[in-house]
């Protein structure tokens, strides 16, 4: 198999991470929220100790990665592939980063967001888990969101059908809006 130009192989790196975005987006709204609730829904409650059944979403989803990478790098295909794959790794690894770190804290740290732009996905977020059900809620993206005021005059136009208490804890400790 002839070699891919490195530029050409950046660009499809590219492409794979943005296209993951669109794929996060309708995995989650109609999979996650859907015929996958049994397993996501754990992710919408109280988490107790360091795992969730909604963890299992990420083996699933690495497994295309991961046969990608092997296909490229020791089976013989496309060298597309490896790239297609790395792709899908990195959206993985971003995706762990922000969600799991930075809005859940399931690892400690002191980060605080500055930017509007991370301000605005944490708050979307935020909002998403404000509806304890698997219908009814808001913002399933990742890396783009509407902005919360939008997102909390759908939730009012819905008359806050299963969104959470106010005195509820989350398991993030910081207070859902």
């Amino acid at each position: 198999m002839p070699a891919m130009h490195w530029a050409i192989g950046i660009l499809i790196f590219l492409a794979t991470v943005i296209f993951m975005e669109g794929f996060a987006y309708v995995a989650h709204r109609w999979l996650m929220h859907g015929p996958g609730w049994f397993l996501h829904a754990s992710h919408h409650r109280p988490r107790h100790g360091n795992w969730e059944w909604n963890d299992l979403y990420a083996a699933i989803f690495a497994v295309p990665s991961i046969v990608l990478l092997l296909g490229g790098v020791q089976w013989g295909w496309w060298p597309g592939t490896i790239w297609i794959g790395a792709g899908i790794a990195a959206y993985g690894a971003i995706y762990f980063g922000f969600h799991d770190i930075i809005v859940h804290r399931r690892l400690q740290h002191r980060y605080l967001p500055k930017s509007s732009y991370m301000k605005r996905i944490i708050s979307a977020h935020r909002l998403h888990h404000a509806v304890e059900t698997k219908d009814g809620t808001v913002s399933f993206g990742f890396l783009w969101a509407p902005r919360p005021e939008e997102l909390k005059a759908e939730l009012k136009r819905r008359g806050n059908a299963g969104v959470r208490a106010a005195t509820a804890t989350t398991r993030d400790r910081v207070e859902h809006p």
